[in-house]
């Protein structure tokens, strides 16, 4: 079966990066690091990038493997097969069950009550967790106007170096570490490391304490290199 690429209208695209990002079909563990090849690819024509990601790409596995256009023929199938057996059943049940105040308790909540609960939870485990362990070094939150104010929550200045901190919240039974960047995300984090020096670290809340403990020996090996540097 030979693969084309289409451009999706709105609401087509919208339930494909639904599902696609659902499943992680196209991870780095499934389709390699995508801006990273194509910044070493530097192409001048989509012919050219095209052709080289298929000499080069391999997925980013503990044993990576080559990527092929029939890796992306079945990683196609099984998003398909997710579509029709699972999103789209459970969207349509949705749908039907939608009410009024469904959307108007949504809208509240969205707006009043998880902005509310993100702010407290932001400030405890930075303020609480690490401003109190790394003492030395200065937190603040992240400067809206600043390109990379979306994804990184608030920045840690070490001498003329800064690393970013994002703050994802987690629930008692979630599983953060199958927890995935967008592309997005990560070309955002990369541009931050280029620009300030330091690295972004992923920080999990779990009821305003850190949950991913280790994050605190990651971020204390980055303070001590940036301040060798």
């Amino acid at each position: 079966m030979e693969i084309h690429s289409l451009v999706f209208e709105g609401k087509k695209e919208f339930l494909l990066n639904h599902a696609c990002q659902l499943y992680q079909l196209t991870r780095p563990n499934k389709v390699g690091e995508v801006m990273s090849l194509i910044r070493q690819c530097q192409p001048s024509s989509f012919e050219e990038w095209e052709t080289w990601y298929f000499e080069n790409a391999e997925t980013s596995a503990k044993v990576p493997t080559k990527i092929t256009r029939e890796t992306l023929l079945e990683l196609g199938e099984r998003l398909y097969a997710k579509m029709t057996e699972l999103v789209i059943p459970q969207i349509q049940e949705a749908i039907s069950n939608i009410t009024k105040e469904d959307c108007i308790s949504y809208v509240y909540n969205l707006t009043i009550n998880r902005t509310y609960d993100g702010y407290l939870r932001e400030k405890s485990v930075v303020n609480d967790g690490l401003a109190k362990r790394f003492k030395d070094v200065v937190f603040e939150e992240s400067d809206p106007e600043l390109d990379h104010a979306g994804d990184i929550d608030y920045v840690a200045k070490v001498g003329n170096y800064q690393f970013g901190i994002h703050v994802k919240p987690v629930t008692a039974n979630a599983n953060f570490g199958g927890y995935s960047l967008t592309e997005r995300m990560r070309v955002s984090f990369e541009s931050f490391t280029e620009q300030y020096g330091g690295k972004v670290f992923v920080v999990y809340s779990l009821k305003g304490e850190i949950a991913n403990k280790e994050v605190v020996d990651e971020i204390a090996s980055e303070i001590k290199r940036l301040k060798q540097l």
